[in-house]
């Protein structure tokens, strides 16, 4: 196991993939930003890389020098879409770029830091899914490619356990964050809505979001894999309309 812990953070540059770097900063961790943007803050162990996640020739080429140059311990694929849509409406162009961003960036990028983790014999690998994955009106795409990643995750899961490499997947409700209100407008009654049907009465935090990804990306924690933790108030067990 390693020492010192370099996280590969995806999405790192706004909302909750900006928390889960600060968290992870704060822990002592050294974390590397993988977004279209760098991040709004600056920190003597935050590497920003900027690339899109929708290319996926610029996400393989980014992933195969990070992994020359870093020894990854630690690997959260947090990046996201939303683009929701009414089933008359859904483009192949939107499946396909989703399943990209959602699945494919994974995959590409936990096929380049995997070996790292193998020969230190330890990793941690946290995938975002989303409540969504259950089922929500305008979501086909999004839905079924988040859902995928909660299948994914099980079947990494059980490969990589032998090698001390556990694999998990945090799947928040509404969370305030700027792609939530690209769909919500801020200070709506639709959002005022949304946050009466969660059970606890309240929309979502990114700090919420990151502290689950802080439990599965523990060293100690070697005992969990292949779980899915709805971070979403109670709407997982319940309903809420979007």
């Amino acid at each position: 196991m390693a020492d010192k812990y370099m996280a590969l953070v995806t999405g790192g540059s706004a909302g909750i993939g900006a928390e889960i770097c600060r968290q992870m900063l704060e822990a002592g961790y050294d974390v590397i930003s993988m977004a279209r943007r760098a991040p709004g803050f600056s920190h003597p162990a935050l590497l920003p890389v900027q690339v899109d996640l929708l290319d996926a020739q610029a996400v393989a080429h980014a992933a195969q020098e990070i992994a020359g140059q870093h020894a990854v311990t630690h690997f959260v694929h947090n990046a996201g879409v939303i683009w929701p849509n009414l089933l008359p409406d859904v483009s192949l162009d939107e499946l396909q770029g989703l399943t990209q961003i959602h699945l494919g960036a994974a995959i590409a990028l936990t096929q380049a830091v995997l070996p790292g983790m193998e020969r230190a014999g330890f990793g941690r690998i946290v995938l975002m899914s989303s409540r969504g994955a259950l089922g929500l009106p305008t979501r086909t795409a999004y839905s079924a490619t988040k859902a995928g990643m909660v299948g994914m995750a099980r079947t990494w899961a059980l490969e990589l356990a032998p090698k001390g490499i556990t694999v998990n997947v945090v799947a928040p409700g509404p969370i305030q964050t700027d792609m939530f209100y690209d769909v919500i407008p801020a200070g709506s009654e639709r959002e005022q809505n949304i946050a009466k049907g969660i059970p606890v009465q309240r929309l979502g935090r990114a700090d919420d979001v990151a502290r689950a990804v802080m439990f599965f990306s523990d060293p100690s924690n070697s005992f969990v894999t292949g779980q899915t933790l709805y971070v979403c108030g109670g709407a997982s067990v319940s309903s809420v309309t979007i």
